[in-house]
């Protein structure tokens, strides 16, 4: 029994879920593996190249699970799946001498790895499914609430919260597009033998009515599964890629909410904080702290994940011919670690979103001081209409930004209303009533409200689709 006196992966105990950690864990590869087993079993019992009782017997064990026997067996044959094999024979009086018959190790594990990658999958696009949902509805309940938009970290124009978060509510909806696409077409490898072309399972069918590709039909329609038309040993290595490329995507996209979220936390901009419990500690040293600890977290981990596509991409291209084992021993680790990491990340994001507060007055605060310097170019088009020389007015809104710009820096309140509603140059084509209504930085959002509101119902839609 391992326990914290020796190393533990922290996706053991302190991130991930319970279900995905039982998803990845030795006794459910055994019993898949036993599953594929009794499958290709009771086939061949259907093909009349095994009894129906040899099939039957193999079911009645298919649970009966032996760790300790298997690992025994394992240190002596160095081999995992036929450790587990000898253990699920010797379980079977009848039916273990029949047990893998025309099979190839990657037959047995391949399909089974599928059949895993298909169920992980369904628990991240369940964990998305239910941050996207909170976050369709606080995309709604601030779609109105104007803040500061920033470009090169610079105030920039005014949006909306709502705007804001439909921008993540976007690209989140991309990644739910394709981890549903991705789930769609996962593939076992099928029942081809040791190097793809079925020629054990030919051999045994020699003289039968059945072919090859009827027994890999029976096989897999057991297993609920579909397989690749072809295959070398393995299942073409392209699908783990095409996978955790999927899954980092999705990791990139809230890497990027929580890093946006950590700036707007930080107190000179003040907007946005994660929760933050009544007894947390924010730091060791200082107790004031209210460190955004949840979105470096999520930060963390989705920097670690974006590196295992290129593993992933390793494994696919330096598959030489029909396979070669260096992708093997990374497998246990990439697989496992990238799910359990990004459902880490996903739940996560999910609090962050439910729970993470907006300071409006923080938010009235930079609208205030920054807001208004975003009306001088309408303004400036105001005038021109009006009948100004654009030049010249160009130049006199240009002084009283610069004038105003350097208030607002020494902590001031924002002048730039009260320079311009008080310059007679100006006022000669605009009533300063006009002037001060122009230049309230709220009624210059555009359509982002609309778009908002357009965006979360878009997601409310998706989500009421499958994925794929």
């Amino acid at each position: 029994m391992y326990d914290h006196a020796t190393y533990l992966s922290p996706l053991t105990w302190r991130y991930g879920s319970a279900a995905l950690r039982t998803l990845w864990s030795q006794t459910y590869q055994r019993r898949l593996w036993r599953r594929v087993w009794v499958a290709l079993a009771e086939a061949q019992a259907e093909a009349g190249l095994v009894t129906a009782e040899q099939a039957a017997d193999l079911r009645g064990q298919m649970d009966a699970l032996d760790l300790e026997r298997a690992q025994a067996l394992e240190v002596e044959t160095r081999h995992d799946l036929v450790a587990e094999l000898r253990t699920f024979a010797e379980q079977c009086p009848v039916g273990g001498a029949i047990l893998h018959l025309g099979a190839t190790s990657a037959d047995i594990q391949d399909n089974a790895d599928a059949l895993r990658l298909r169920e992980a999958l369904d628990l991240i696009l369940g964990g998305l499914h239910d941050l996207l949902g909170a976050l369709a509805a606080r995309i709604e309940a601030e779609a109105d609430t104007v803040c500061m938009a920033f470009t090169h970290l610079q105030p920039a124009e005014p949006t909306t919260l709502g705007y804001r978060l439909a921008l993540y509510g976007q690209d989140l909806l991309l990644d739910w597009g394709e981890l549903g696409r991705v789930r769609g077409m996962i593939r076992g490898k099928g029942i081809k033998g040791a190097v793809g072309t079925a020629a054990s399972y030919a051999a045994l069918l020699h003289g039968s009515t059945w072919s090859p590709a009827r027994l890999e039909q029976a096989v897999m329609a057991r297993l609920g599964l579909n397989s690749f038309a072809v295959a070398g040993q393995t299942y073409p290595r392209k699908q783990d890629w095409l996978v955790i490329n999927a899954l980092a995507g999705l990791a990139g996209s809230l890497y990027k909410l929580m890093f946006d979220l950590r700036v707007l936390q930080s107190p000179p901009v003040g907007e946005w904080s994660e929760p933050f419990g009544a007894q947390q500690v924010g730091s060791s040293a200082m107790p004031f702290k209210r460190n955004p600890v949840a979105a470096e977290k999520i930060d963390s981990l989705a920097r670690w994940v974006a590196g295992l596509p290129r593993v992933a991409w390793d494994n696919a291209a330096h598959s030489l011919l029909e396979r070669t084992l260096d992708d093997s021993a990374n497998r246990r680790l990439l697989l496992p670690e990238a799910f359990l990491a990004v459902d880490e990340i996903v739940r996560s994001s999910h609090s962050v979103i439910r729970d993470g507060r907006f300071n409006q007055a923080a938010v009235a605060r930079n609208l205030a001081a920054y807001g208004a310097f975003a009306a001088v170019e309408p303004l400036l088009m105001a005038l021109g209409r009006a009948g100004a020389d654009r030049q010249a007015m160009h130049e006199r809104l240009r002084v009283h930004s610069m004038r105003a710009w350097e208030a607002v820096m020494i902590g001031d309140a924002n002048p730039l209303a009260d320079l311009i509603a008080g310059d007679e140059a100006i006022t000669r084509y605009l009533e300063p009533a006009a002037i001060r209504a122009a230049m309230d930085a709220r009624a210059h959002v555009g359509n982002a409200p609309e778009r908002a509101r357009a965006l979360a119902a878009d997601i409310r839609r998706a989500l009421d689709r499958d994925p794929d």
